[in-house]
């Protein structure tokens, strides 16, 4: 990657060895919970993240299985209203948001930059204890009455209900200030701490990934938080904000909600995208086509999202020049993500594509993304998204997005770095066995929402007419065989941890900085720090021995 200038000071005493695994570098628990190592709160974000994945997968198991037949079958109707709510906010809030930025993010975005560290390790820190305190109240509301409101907590029925709505939100309300600081926290580290000659346009299109996640992070956030708020203040003070009893607006809630969450499909959909130009560039031998178009989708996703929230008001009572404008604008956010998916391709072309467990996938990663954005455009059409309004469809559509999009790129990325991390190799056969169970699961369980949604099959009902029993009964058959391909996914981590084949410096024979390190990293990422000489994806210029996989 390029010559070395500077050696990394020798351990100093009573200070542990900057040149050691940083995995051995200090022992015990204690090591753990106060580190400022960005690659070990990483990892405490990953088994955070997965035991909130773990969480949301149980709970939409529950709610498939209950709507396996019709009329009650393992739960009752107000049961079922607090499973869907639980599945949404846990997945969205705790696992799906910061699954890439904060816990690959943490790991890997220092490395490829050529730093020791992120900018502010001890805010790193607090961040991740700030997500853990808003977790908290978030399981003290489960245990609690839960929540039946749906994700969106929308009123005036989140302002009316007995559940417990006020821990839930306070919840996501203090993990919101988590997510703003990890965003802060990566905006300084890439301005701020480069290696030498690590300019913009040699940058890992991974780093401008999550560059642009961290805008939106820190933009788009703190309306959500506020929006929160103001609805906890308005269940205890009577405040008349969104409460049409009390003289408020209802919708004026939806345009707050909508005001973040749309940017913040970005946020979980730009770093699963980054991830997947590291996969494609290091298994097809060959630089992305189109580096800075690539690069700069990312940015233009960033600042287009904020400009869309209206498409989902498009039944609430707004004009229709509003609409209009709203519909135009979600296609052309479309462009952006058009830019990736076909610079995506033509990389493919022609290139030495390798076939192991990360590459299945990336490309599962595309060919799914595509069919949840193509599927967006038809939600973004005025006509049939009157149709298609609350439907399965819409679900089927955002499962495409973030499941087929994030969780796909999630876990890609998680067996890309997997050896990076761990120093431990896992058995390839089994992850490719893994894979396709979560593949077809995961098809099955969501084409046959499509269907059912197109013909007027409301989504979040208790029970439905007999003509959509067999797709009920075809999407829950396809949740069990998703949830046996994650399981055996999680077998195949754990087998590796325990007996896995040591993991040699460079396994994939990837051109990229973090693979020239040795693994796993040392304490401060480098034995010397680099000088970067080429781009990440620069083959031609790698020498055999930067290629080589031991």
């Amino acid at each position: 990657m390029g010559a070395a200038t500077t050696t990394v000071p020798r351990a100093q005493p009573h200070h542990p060895d900057p040149n050691e695994n940083y995995l051995k570098a200090e022992r015990g628990i204690m090591s753990w919970l106060v580190t400022l190592d960005h690659k070990r709160i990483g990892i405490m974000y990953l088994i955070s993240v997965i035991l909130a994945f773990a969480v949301g997968g149980f709970f939409a198991l529950a709610v498939r299985f209950e709507l396996f037949s019709r009329g009650h079958t393992i739960m009752d109707a107000d049961q079922y209203n607090r499973a869907f709510t639980l599945h949404g906010v846990v997945m969205v809030f705790l696992f799906i948001i910061p699954s890439i930025p904060a816990a690959l993010g943490n790991f890997v975005l220092p490395i490829q930059l050529g730093a020791k560290d992120v900018a502010f390790p001890r805010l790193n820190l607090m961040s991740y204890y700030i997500y853990v305190f808003g977790a908290c109240f978030a399981l003290y509301s489960m245990v609690t009455g839960a929540v039946d409101t749906g994700w969106t907590f929308y009123t005036p029925y989140s302002m009316r209900t007995t559940s417990s709505v006020i821990p839930m939100v306070l919840g996501a309300f203090i993990m919101g200030f988590s997510s703003i600081l990890t965003g802060v926290n990566f905006l300084v580290t890439v301005h701020k701490l480069r290696a030498p000659g690590q300019t913009w346009t040699k940058l890992p299109l991974f780093i401008w990934g999550l560059y642009s996640t961290s805008i939106i992070q820190v933009l788009a956030t703190p309306v959500l938080a506020i929006t929160l708020l103001l609805l906890c203040l308005e269940r205890f003070l009577g405040l008349g904000i969104f409460d049409p009893k009390l003289g408020g607006d209802p919708v004026l809630f939806q345009h707050f909600f909508w005001f973040y969450s749309h940017p913040a499909v970005y946020i979980m959909i730009v770093p699963g995208m980054a991830v997947v130009n590291e996969i494609i560039a290091t298994f097809t031998r060959r630089a992305i086509v189109g580096y800075m178009f690539v690069a700069m989708s990312s940015l233009a996703l960033a600042l287009l999202g904020f400009l869309v929230w209206g498409h989902h008001l498009f039944v609430s009572g707004m004009s229709e020049y509003a609409t209009m404008v709203f519909s135009g604008l979600t296609f052309l956010v479309a462009i952006p993500s058009g830019v990736k998916v076909f610079n995506w391709v033509a990389t493919l072309y022609k290139g030495s594509i390798r076939l192991e467990s990360p590459m299945l996938y990336a490309l599962s990663f595309i060919f799914l993304f595509t069919i949840g954005g193509l599927t967006g455009l038809f939600l973004g059409m005025l006509a049939i998204d009157v149709h298609l309004h609350d439907t399965y469809f819409v679900v089927a559509h955002f499962h495409y997005v973030m499941v087929g999009g994030t969780v796909m790129g999630f876990v890609g990325g998680l067996h890309y770095w997997w050896p990076k991390m761990t120093g431990k190799l896992y058995n390839e056969g089994m992850a490719k066995v893994a894979w396709f169970l979560v593949f077809i699961g995961f098809n099955v369980t969501f084409i046959a929402q499509f269907i059912m949604g197109s013909r007027g099959m409301p989504r979040r009902y208790y029970d439905y007419l007999p003509e959509f029993e067999i797709f009920h009964k075809t999407s829950t058959i396809g949740s069990w065989i998703l949830g046996a391909g994650f399981l055996t996914m999680l077998a195949m981590f754990i087998i590796s941890l325990k007996s896995g084949a040591k993991s040699t410096r460079n396994p994939w024979g990837s051109a990229a900085l973090e693979w020239q390190t040795p693994t796993p990293p040392p304490l401060a990422n480098f034995i010397k720090v680099p000088t970067i000489t080429r781009g990440p994806y620069d083959y031609h210029l790698a020498t055999e021995e930067e290629l080589s996989e031991q």
